[in-house]
């Protein structure tokens, strides 16, 4: 008999019918991670997030930790919709009046409060803001032209502030000071730049009672001698600014020896006068500690001050900017800065190949380099960079002109690790781009008004560094379409690029362009055959634009200007100049609520009518005009734009649309700087 084939019964797989898991179900780290991600491709992303439901409305609102809103009357309701908020930047309100400051709601969770660009409100409007945020820790009053010591005392009520910028508040006074230093004694960080009021009373006072602080700057003030031993008995003090203080002399210097901070870290008197190598031999004597000295656009720099340096044993960093260099200076650097990470040498006279072939190859640590506008340097000196550092992240050389391409090829052969590279105005060719294969974690190149580069060079670019985020390709006018293709495709990370004059170029680079969704600043001034058709590409794609150069693009209209008001509501600041802009282009850029600066010089479309309804309805903080406006529109209209906050910039150039070749321009700048 033959036995039955045994059956088996297939077991069926039962549905899951159970609903998708609900939003609220997911932590709150996991959800914020998911809207952080969505933000960085478009901010607008979380406003249509919360319009999804009301979980999403809800998620939203928690997540949000920075508020920048447009219109101060705007903030007792953001702030009610988004309690969670740590950082309110209230620099995008031209005008702030004590009124809306004093009808903000309370809000513990903000900690840090940016005033910087705001104008309008006083001591009243600062009590309330203080009262209505009892964890304020950091507050940006800079550009507080109206604020006196009556403000600083409200500032002072401010019990728990770490860091405070008073930057151009030049009516604040010692009495404003001593009560902030009575009533803040936590402050880390403090700004007093241009603040012209302030002496050594002001300092003595804030040395005693604020003895955590560890970041000071006194750039552009009046302080003297006197004021020293107030700054040096700040134990705890590692970064002083003294730019532009030419109250200080060397024998102000001198009472540094007396009595010092031994903390300090880092000391910039750039811009310092009356600072001669005795003033510098008494800084380096007194802080031995240092890691970064700027003493930029000072005395000249003599083998004796290069050979001080070496008291200075931990130094990193130093910045001698436009100084002059006496016979050996700059041979004593080498001698003396083993240490050194960071050169920076730009404007610098006296630099030759003797010098640098020195210098470069006792200096094994050194990661930056700056040589900007140093003519005398040829192939011997780059030679010997390419060499001694090949760690090098950063290398500035613009206007190095005696420099060769082949002697530029060094670069991308030896330098591999490069970060940053400057070459503007250099004989850089497509050869020397090619040898850049090597250099894959470049960022930022700049290669602007090199005229021998081609659509060839910036291919191997493209291939070779795939994280470039910024390109200055000003007035290298054999560029084209091909070539910006090759960037916008190869380079999807691009932040920032410069075309101007690239006068080749039509709307298919822009088409390109658009494609990069990162984008954000935009140059593209002097290219004549770009259109508003090229520029909407730019607006519906690049979302995070906030930066437009169009000056000179004649065949850009209102119908560009639509599509920017309608997509590009980052924007920021645009240059208009000798466009096809009408009235109606120019009220349809009004409805960007952040737009902050516009230069409209040589428009032909617009009336004074048409000016006047844009500048009433759009919240601009400055405006470049062509000076002829100024008799046609009524004085009392600019006079109530100005009561907003808006200044205003008359300009008198005549009208000039040619567009000069690049190599005549670059050939007229070289005769300028022979004369």
């Amino acid at each position: 008999m033959v036995s039955p084939t045994p059956t088996y019964r297939v077991k069926r797989r039962r549905l899951d019918l159970s609903p998708p898991p609900h939003l609220n179900d997911l932590a709150d780290e996991l959800l914020f991670l998911i809207l952080d991600r969505a933000a960085a491709h478009d901010p607008r992303a979380l406003k249509s997030f919360s319009l999804v439901s009301r979980a999403c409305h809800a998620a939203e609102s928690r997540h949000r930790r920075v508020l920048r809103p447009f219109r101060p009357d705007l903030l007792p309701a953001a702030l009610a919709r988004y309690p969670a908020i740590s950082r309110l930047d209230l620099s995008l309100c031209p005008r702030l009046p004590d009124a809306a400051l004093a009808a903000l709601p309370a809000a513990p969770s903000v900690s840090a409060v940016d005033l910087s660009r705001s104008r309008g409100f006083g001591a009243s409007g600062l009590a309330a803001l203080v009262a209505a945020c009892p964890n304020l820790t950091d507050l940006d009053l800079s550009n507080g032209l109206d604020l006196g010591d009556a403000a600083a005392a409200e500032v002072a009520k401010a019990r728990r502030l770490q860091r405070l910028s008073l930057s151009r508040c030049k009516r604040i006074t010692d009495m404003g000071l001593g009560c902030i230093a009575v009533g803040c004694p936590d402050l880390r960080e403090l700004s007093l730049k241009w603040c012209i009021g302030v002496t050594h009373l002001g300092l003595d006072l804030l040395a005693l009672k604020c003895n955590k602080l560890n970041i000071l700057d006194l750039s552009y003030t009046m302080i003297v001698k006197k004021c020293f031993p107030a700054i040096m008995k700040l134990q705890n003090l590692q970064v002083l600014l003294l730019v532009g203080c030419n109250g200080i002399d060397d024998d102000a210097l001198t009472s540094l020896d007396q009595e010092c901070s031994k903390s300090l870290q880092v000391l910039d008197m750039s811009n310092s006068y009356n600072v001669t190598h005795v003033g510098v031999l008494s800084i380096v004597k007194a802080m031995p500690n240092l890691l970064e000295l700027n003493l930029s656009y000072c005395s000249p720099v003599t083998p004796s001050m290069s050979s001080s340096f070496e008291m200075i044993h931990k130094l990193q960093t130093l910045k001698l900017d436009g100084c002059q260099f006496m016979d050996d200076g700059l041979k004593s650097i080498g001698k003396s800065c083993v240490s050194l990470r960071e050169l920076s040498l730009s404007k610098c006279s006296g630099v030759t190949d003797t010098d640098l072939s020195f210098v470069v190859p006792r200096l094994k640590k050194l990661l930056k380099l700056d040589v900007t506008c140093c003519r005398k340097i040829t192939d011997v000196s780059l030679a010997a960079i390419t060499t001694s550092c090949p760690s090098l992240i950063s290398l500035r050389m613009e206007s190095c002109s005696l420099v060769s391409s082949k002697g530029l090829q060094l670069i991308g052969r030896r330098c591999t690790h490069l970060e940053e590279l400057d070459l503007t105005d250099t004989d850089l060719d497509d050869e020397g781009l090619k040898a850049l294969s090597g250099c894959s974690k470049l960022s930022s190149l700049k290669i602007g008004i090199c005229l021998r580069i081609t659509d060839e060079g910036l291919r191997h670019v493209s291939k070779s560094c795939p994280d470039l985020r910024d390109i200055d390709l000003y007035r290298s006018g054999a560029i084209s379409d091909e070539g910006i293709t090759h960037i916008a495709q190869g380079c999807p990370m691009l932040e920032s690029i410069n075309l101007s004059y690239c006068t080749k170029l039509t709307d298919c680079s822009l088409r390109s362009l658009s494609k990069c969704i990162k984008l954000n600043t935009l140059e593209i001034r002097g290219c004549p055959m770009v259109s508003s058709a090229g520029l909407s590409e730019i607006a519906t794609g690049c979302r995070l634009l906030s930066k437009l150069d169009i000056k000179k693009c004649f065949e850009i209209n209102d119908m560009g200007m639509i599509f920017l008001s309608q997509f590009s509501h980052n924007l920021r600041q645009i240059n208009l100049s000798y466009c096809s802009v009408t009235d109606i282009g120019l009220i349809s850029l009004s409805s960007i609520c952040g737009l902050q600066n516009m230069t409209i010089v040589h428009l032909a479309g617009v009336t004074p009518n048409g000016l006047i309804a844009a500048l009433m309805v759009c919240g601009l903080r400055k405006v470049k005009l062509h000076e002829a406006f100024k008799s046609m529109v009524p004085s009392h209209m600019l006079k109530v734009v100005e009561a907003r906050g808006c200044l205003f910039q008359w300009i008198n150039k005549p009208y000039q649309v040619a567009v000069e070749p690049c190599d005549v321009w670059k050939q007229q700048s070289q005769d300028l700087l022979v004369q």
